[in-house]
C-alpha cells in the first residue's frame, strides 16, 4: 500500500570542496532530485530541497597543501564555484549552504554532546598511524599500502580502488603516509567511538525488512555491513581541520567527518527554516 506523506524533504550529496561539479556529479545526483523535487512542486506538494558544501575531512586539507594556501581559501574558493555552477545549471535547491557555518557548527557540537551527556560513546585509548617526521597522526585516507585482497600497491586506508574493498589502516600490508610516502608507526590517542553494534537489532529490522523498497546496490551494501556484524566507530579524528570536539579532555581533536557531514543536512535545513519561519522548525520536516 502506498505511504502518504503531509511533506517531503529531498536531500542530494554533499559535494566536498576541493574541486568543481562536473557532469557525472550532476547527472548522477543532482539533476534527478531536481527533476523529483519539481514533479512533487507541480502536483502542488509541500516540499523542501537541500543542498551543501561538505568543507571537512581530508580530501580538502590534502587540497590546500597542494596548492600551498590555506584550507580556509580553498573551501571558501570551490563552495561558491559549486554553488555557482548549480545555479547556472538550474538546480533549484530550496538552501545551498555549507558545513562551516555557524549553524553547522553548533548543531554539530550539540549533536555530539547530547550523546555525550547520555553516555552513549565509549571512550576508548587505541594506537593509531603517526608519521613522526610530520608530526601528524593519519586518518584512512591519508594512508596508503598493498591491499590484503587483492595485493594492489596503492589502497588507500578505507577501500581498496581496484578491488572494492573495504579496509581499515589495521588491514593494510606495509602501510605509509599518501601524500609523502613517508613511513608510519603506531603512537596511542583517546578517541570516542559509537559502539554501532548495540544499534544492529533495530536497524537490521528498519533496513532489512522495513525497506526493501531500496534500490538493490544500497540494499545490498547495507546488508553486507550488517552481515559483517556492526562494530564501534571513532567519531572524533586527530586533525587540525574541523568542529573541535566539545568536551574537556579533547584538544586537537574534531569531529570525524562522516559524524559531522550528515549532520549537515538537518543544519541546512535548519538554516533555511530560521530564515523562512513561516516554514515551521526544522524538526518538523526531520
Amino acid at each position: 500500500m502506498e505511504k502518504k506523506f503531509k511533506r517531503t524533504l529531498v536531500t542530494s550529496a554533499l559535494p566536498y570542496a576541493n574541486g568543481p561539479v562536473h557532469i557525472g556529479h550532476l547527472a548522477g545526483v543532482y539533476v534527478p532530485a531536481d527533476i523529483y523535487v519539481r514533479y512533487l512542486r507541480l502536483k502542488g506538494r509541500d516540499v523542501l530541497f537541500i543542498g551543501g558544501s561538505d568543507e571537512h575531512g581530508v580530501p580538502v586539507t590534502i587540497r590546500a597543501r597542494k596548492e600551498g594556501i590555506t584550507v580556509q581559501e580553498v573551501v571558501d574558493r570551490y563552495h561558491y564555484l559549486i554553488k555557482d555552477s548549480f545555479e547556472k545549471f538550474g538546480i533549484s535547491f530550496d538552501v545551498y549552504s555549507r558545513t562551516t557555518s555557524k549553524t553547522h557548527n553548533k548543531l554539530a557540537s550539540d549533536f555530539f554532546k547530547k550523546l555525550y551527556d547520555e553516555g552513549k560513546f565509549v571512550e576508548q585509548v587505541s594506537e593509531q598511524f603517526y608519521d613522526e617526521q610530520t608530526g601528524h597522526f593519519l586518518t584512512d585516507r591519508n594512508i596508503k599500502g598493498e591491499c590484503p585482497r587483492c595485493h594492489a600497491q596503492e589502497a588507500y586506508g578505507d577501500q581498496c580502488e581496484k578491488c572494492g574493498a573495504t579496509l581499515s589502516p589495521e588491514e593494510l600490508i606495509t602501510p605509509y603516509n599518501a601524500e609523502t610516502g613517508n613511513p608510519l608507526v603506531k603512537k596511542a590517542t583517546k578517541h570516542w567511538y559509537l559502539p554501532l553494534d548495540k544499534d544492529q537489532p533495530w536497524l537490521e529490522k528498519w533496513i532489512l525488512e522495513d525497506h526493501k523498497e531500496w534500490r538493490s546496490n544500497v540494499y545490498g551494501q547495507c546488508k553486507s555491513w550488517l552481515d559483517g556484524g556492526l562494530r564501534p566507530r571513532a567519531v572524533t579524528r586527530d586533525l587540525d581541520w574541523g568542529i573541535p570536539v566539545p568536551v574537556e579532555g579533547a584538544e586537537g581533536k574534531v569531529l570525524y567527518v562522516w559524524f559531522d557531514a550528515p549532520i549537515g543536512y538537518i543544519s541546512n535545513t535548519k538554516e533555511l527554516c530560521d530564515a523562512h519561519p513561516e516554514l515551521g522548525s526544522w524538526e518538523t520536516w526531520w
